[in-house]
């Protein structure tokens, strides 16, 4: 198993790479003079080409991708063109806020999630299943930013039970995790649905029941655990998609996340925020993936990594 981890660490640096040099590329060619925006729209061309010097902008790409890769080699992403703070502090301080709402999100949605999928599978084609299908469609098929906009109607304007704006305490948590889960709850419900219908017309599952095991020991002990492979990946995939995804939700509700951040950049063309946060995001993903196939080791103990 350490051997593989290892292996699977040591794949980091040419996946990174690949990829920085693709976000390079593609910062680079988003429309927009980043030393004029940061000049300010009524600055003479000589003072926009001082900013783009004191930026290093005006340097050849290969240049300045070279400047990029050891700074971040070194940990050093640059500094903000847009605040002129450290990239890194920029990430510290928004990284937190998206940590703990995604956290909440994928809580509660593979909890309730998983829960629908399992009584669907049990009671396959009754009304149980039906409803639950429903939800889990209905879940999929409603837009993230429409479902906060109700949910910011209903609760917050209507009711004013809940505020909409900051990431305080744990009342700010409620909508925007709702709004960012309900997909994730539908993609789980269906996902696990699908694999338990598939265990329970297994051949252990019918010796189980002819043992006398009550039910709920059959789909606990024997069903559950052998269907949980498929769904942990898709766990973990949906985890990486809620960490680095979130960003129309935290638009929405002015969330002080990194998809706030990452907009914020875009709109000012912050080339060095833009780059870190995609590296962050792609390393967050492969990380997820590792632990995804480590916990397979952990559920179904016959697999063997080499």
């Amino acid at each position: 198993m350490l051997q593989y981890i290892a292996k699977r660490l040591a794949g980091l640096a040419p996946t990174l790479f690949i990829v920085a040099v693709l976000v390079f590329l593609f910062v680079h060619l988003l429309p927009g003079d980043p030393a004029r925006l940061a000049a300010g729209q009524d600055a003479t061309p000589e003072t926009v080409e001082l900013v783009r010097q004191d930026l290093g902008l005006d340097k050849p790409l290969p240049e300045q991708f070279a400047r990029f890769v050891s700074g971040a080699l070194r940990g050093d992403f640059g500094r903000s063109l847009r605040t002129k703070r450290p990239v890194g502090t920029e990430i510290a301080e928004r990284f937190m806020p998206t940590f703990w709402l995604t956290v909440t999100s994928m809580s509660w949605s593979v909890i309730f999630g998983m829960g629908i999928g399992v009584l669907s599978a049990v009671w396959r084609n009754r009304w149980p299943d039906r409803v639950g299908m429903t939800l889990a469609v209905s879940g999929i098929s409603f837009p993230a930013f429409a479902l906060g906009m109700v949910l910011m109607e209903v609760f917050a304007v209507q009711l004013n039970w809940l505020p909409t704006v900051g990431a305080d305490s744990w009342r700010h948590y409620v909508l925007p995790s709702l709004t960012l889960g309900a997909a994730v709850a539908a993609i789980m419900a269906r996902f696990t649905r699908s694999s338990f219908v598939d265990i329970l017309q297994e051949d252990y599952i019918r010796t189980a029941r002819a043992k006398g095991l009550p039910e709920s020991a059959v789909v606990a002990k024997h069903g559950l655990r052998n269907a949980l492979i498929p769904v942990v990946t898709m766990m973990g995939l949906q985890f990486g998609f809620l960490l680095g995804g979130s960003i129309v939700v935290e638009v929405v509700f002015n969330w002080p996340g990194l998809g706030r951040l990452l907009v914020d950049a875009v709109g000012m063309r912050d080339y060095p925020v833009i780059q870190a946060l995609v590296l962050l995001f792609s390393l967050e993903f492969i990380l997820i993936n590792l632990i995804v196939d480590v916990l397979y080791g952990l559920i179904n103990p016959t697999i063997r990594y080499r």
